[in-house]
């Protein structure tokens, strides 16, 4: 039977070090899934965190791959996509954003709005998505609650609309006041915050002696927010002109409960999703699904592939076939998964807006869409540009066939984007990246994967753009310019610099020389 409960679907972004996985982790710990929250940078016997689960996140203290975690809280379903906390895989992180319905911007109180969170943001708007900030971290020194809204007003051009506001200036966090509702939430510490963090309601005459210097200042900046029409409006919170704000501190669990509620009233439900020749998929329709991931290695007792699907609309039933629209072939589902961070389960049911893991799918690649009944198919996932790029080539040359397979399966995955050449030849292909870490993360793979040790060596390449055929011969031998065909089938021109790119066009107008997206635009 088909679950009628209503579904949240979002991810957490934010810049590096903001605190996306101890959120991830406190927002499991108050939806009662787990009993005990760990942090990745915690010591002695402390857990890593749930969603992080490949050996060089632990090591780093950064999430590197996205995890999906789906949870029950107030008889509500909730798939939370916690994404990449790296600023170089920023094109993973745009993935993710195209299988949610909202998003949660975590705001480093201390440091307030990073570069990585306005390119977030854009992505956000470019995407129709709408945006709930949590200002993080309150618990420690950090920018005036006042300067934070101005910033993202200046910035990002969304007007902030405080929901809570803090009771005591960063570094002083005493609680906050409930805009909605008038009262003080006083929050008490609890052990290296791996509990949940209790929390008391009260009314404003009930404020304590202790408190009432800090709840009287927060009282004052609440009535200029109401005076400056500061306050949360539905309707243009879903077009994307407001961000609804809250304040919080992620490792002291203070706040998490009042956004996982916030979710639950004012986040959108899934909805009827467009697709590439216009026609539209009600939620209610046959089942659909896009993926949006692909991922290897999460068991290392076994060879394993997941595909991450996002159910757009109809009823998934774990068995049913399924059309792929890309080949038109059908294939059946019988070993269908939902993920929590490392772990999987054979999944029975799913709704739109759940996240579901096709296993050892081999024809699934991001963006493919698969359906049953009327065809459909979904808009695909844009590749980001690159911009940086290496020749690989195989450690030891008797594991060539390891090495061929390797590179094939982190291409399928969107590791890297997997260049190649006649020149070159098919055993040392580019390998091109947003960020140089997704590098480290190929040679780990490759060596504990794939058992095939590779070496790379840098290229001076820093653009590239999307040419034909015929630009192909028309750029072939130029100097600082080295056109290359993407397993997808599409040229890519990279050249030495960003003035060499801009000459060519100036120069060559003839010839196609397309930018793709960039940096989170």
């Amino acid at each position: 039977m088909p679950d009628t409960r209503p579904r949240r679907t979002f991810a957490v972004i934010s810049h590096p070090d903001a605190g996306k996985s101890t959120l991830t982790e406190a927002l499991a710990l108050h939806a009662r899934v787990i009993t005990e929250a760990g942090a990745v940078h915690g010591k002695g016997d402390r857990r890593a965190t749930v969603s992080d689960w490949m050996a060089m996140e632990k090591a780093r203290g950064i999430s590197i791959t996205s995890a999906a975690l789906q949870f029950v809280y107030r008889d509500h379903v909730i798939n939370l996509v916690d994404t990449p906390g790296h600023s170089d895989f920023s094109e993973d992180t745009y993935r993710v954003l195209s299988a949610v319905d909202s998003a949660v911007m975590l705001v480093d109180a201390g440091k307030g709005l990073e570069p990585q969170t306005l390119k977030l943001f854009k992505v956000c708007a470019l995407r129709g998505i709408p945006v709930l900030t949590v200002i993080n971290k309150w618990d420690r020194p950090g920018l005036s609650a006042l300067e934070l809204m101005d910033l993202i007003q200046e910035k990002i051009k969304l007007r902030p609309t405080p929901l809570t506001w803090p009771v005591g200036e960063a570094g002083d966090f005493r609680g906050v006041l409930d805009r909605r509702t008038g009262e003080f939430v006083k929050y008490t510490r609890t052990a290296g915050g791996a509990t949940r963090a209790p929390e008391r309601r009260m009314a404003p005459d009930e404020v304590e002696e202790t408190d009432a210097h800090q709840w009287q200042a927060a009282e004052e900046e609440h009535e200029l927010l109401t005076l400056d029409e500061a306050d949360h409006d539905q309707a243009r919170f879903l077009a994307g002109e407001t961000t609804p704000v809250m304040f919080a501190s992620a490792l002291q669990n203070f706040g998490v409960a009042q956004l996982l509620d916030l979710l639950l009233d004012i986040a959108p439900d899934p909805s009827a999703t467009e697709g590439v020749d216009g026609s539209v998929r009600e939620t209610d329709d046959d089942f659909s699904a896009f993926v949006f991931k692909v991922q290897s290695g999460m068991n290392n007792a076994h060879r394993d592939r997941l595909a991450y699907a996002r159910v757009v609309s109809g009823h998934f039933e774990r068995g049913m076939v399924v059309t792929h629209a890309g080949s038109g072939r059908p294939f059946a589902t019988k070993f269908a998964q939902s993920v929590f961070g490392r772990d999987t389960a054979a999944v029975e049911t799913a709704e739109p807006g759940d996240i579901i893991g096709f296993v050892n799918a081999q024809a699934l690649r991001v963006g493919d869409t698969v359906y049953v009944g009327e065809s459909i198919e979904y808009p695909p996932v844009p590749s980001f540009a690159p911009e940086h790029f290496v020749t690989a080539s195989a450690g030891d040359i008797s594991r060539y066939k390891q090495f061929r397979r390797g590179i094939e399966q982190l291409d399928q995955e969107g590791v890297v984007q997997v260049l190649r050449s006649d020149l070159r030849g098919d055993q040392n292909p580019v390998l091109a990246a947003v960020g140089p870490m997704q590098f480290e993360v190929v040679e780990d793979r490759m060596t504990n994967e794939f058992n095939s040790p590779i070496r790379l060596s840098r290229l001076d390449y820093q653009v590239a753009r999307r040419t034909n055929a015929e630009g192909a011969t028309a750029l072939a031998g130029m100097r600082g310019i080295e056109v290359l065909e993407r397993s997808d089938g599409t040229h890519m021109a990279l050249f030495v610099d960003q003035w060499r790119a801009m000459v060519t066009a100036r120069d060559n107008p003839e010839i196609m020389l397309e930018a793709l997206p960039a940096g989170g635009a």
